[in-house]
């Protein structure tokens, strides 16, 4: 552990050095890569000198037992006492620390919402899961912007595409993308039938054009008239854009900005998150060991949480965690849910990783 960490010092000082080099600082894209792998390092860097420091001072109170005086040998003793659970908790932290990350997680986050099987019940459900997550990006100080929704009936989403920046973002919502399912009765349920609805999620990492290069050549793009909220020009200029990659089949459409341009950036970053997301699926399949350790495959068919509302339960079926809070859930309090998750995963990967 401590020559992985010896390892990652190194480069945390060559990549300091270069945040001073005439050449990085002159180049904006090389000067924030720099930037940005040094501040991921810089947290094992950190445990890495205290975990050193309190090792040392530790040895130095142990040597301090075997002396003759008798006001030596008690201070010892209390530097004992104070530093040996301090070593243990900073050699844990250190572990999870070094655990391998998910290069996405620093990225911002694509969200995809559709509703499933339940028709407008499901569309209704699309909406709420919609709302749950812009009260929780707000509690984040996240920024939520929409990038595309296609509304159906009063209040609902068939589908709806918006994107979360800031902090951690992406490692924080990953583990949302699957199968959210709603136990309730409608609305329009004259006899109170509960009803089973479903809404599917995918959280994809926002990514640039270094990182994902799209051959144009085959991408078709059609230019249409918009026919969501944001069609309001629909008889007077054709605004919205839907790029089809021909090679995958993915079709991306955007049209709830009025100007044309804008719908083809926000077009263009959707397919862009699932192209990546598409090769990160590939590599991951590849290597059993690290799907193994995954809390959930993340797939669209994978049920990962209920919602039942005569009950006023909300269960995450990866980690079988139930909570009776539902109304503040929906008001973006998942804190809980998202913590239970990530921790399942952290140890699943230290296990892995001592095995």
């Amino acid at each position: 552990m401590l020559e992985r960490v010896a390892e990652i010092e190194a480069r945390f000082e060559e990549l300091t050095a270069l945040l001073g080099d005439p050449e990085v600082t002159s180049d904006h894209r090389r000067m924030t890569e720099v930037a940005r792998e040094r501040a991921q390092l810089e947290r094992v860097v950190d445990l890495g000198r205290r975990f050193r420091d309190t090792s040392e001072a530790l040895n130095d109170a142990r040597d301090l037992l075997r002396s003759s005086d008798d006001d030596e040998r008690e201070l010892g003793r209390e530097e004992d006492e104070r530093l040996t659970p301090l070593l243990a908790e900073l050699e844990e932290d250190l572990k999870v620390a070094l655990l391998p990350r998910d290069p996405a997680d620093e990225k911002d986050a694509i969200i995809e919402i559709r509703g499933g099987a339940g028709g407008d019940e499901a569309a209704l459900f699309a909406a709420d899961l919609f709302r749950m997550y812009q009260r929780y990006a707000e509690r984040q100080g996240w920024r939520l912007e929409v990038l595309n929704t296609s509304e159906s009936g009063p209040g609902g989403y068939r589908e709806i595409t918006f994107e979360v920046s800031g902090q951690d973002a992406y490692r924080r919502m990953k583990h949302e993308s699957g199968v959210h399912r709603v136990q309730r009765v409608p609305e329009t349920e004259s006899q109170g039938r509960i009803h089973t609805s479903t809404a599917t999620v995918a959280v994809l990492p926002e990514v640039d054009e270094v990182e994902v290069d799209i051959d144009w050549g085959e991408v078709r793009t059609d230019i249409f008239h918009a026919s969501s909220a944001g069609g309001q020009n629909v008889n007077k200029v054709a605004t919205a854009v839907r790029f089809t990659h021909e090679p995958t089949g993915i079709v991306v459409v955007c049209q709830d900005e009025r100007s044309q341009a804008k719908n083809r950036a926000k077009a263009e970053s959707v397919l862009r998150a699932r192209l990546y997301e598409l090769e990160r699926a590939k590599a991951e399949a590849e290597v059993a060991d690290a799907r193994r350790t995954q809390v959930g495959t993340g797939d669209r068919s994978e049920k990962i949480r209920t919602y039942n509302f005569p009950q006023d339960r909300v269960t995450d079926h990866r980690v079988n965690v139930t909570l009776h809070s539902l109304p503040r859930i929906l008001d973006g309090e998942i804190e809980p849910l998202i913590d239970a998750v990530a921790l399942d995963e952290q140890s699943r990967l230290l296990a892995a990783t001592t095995a």
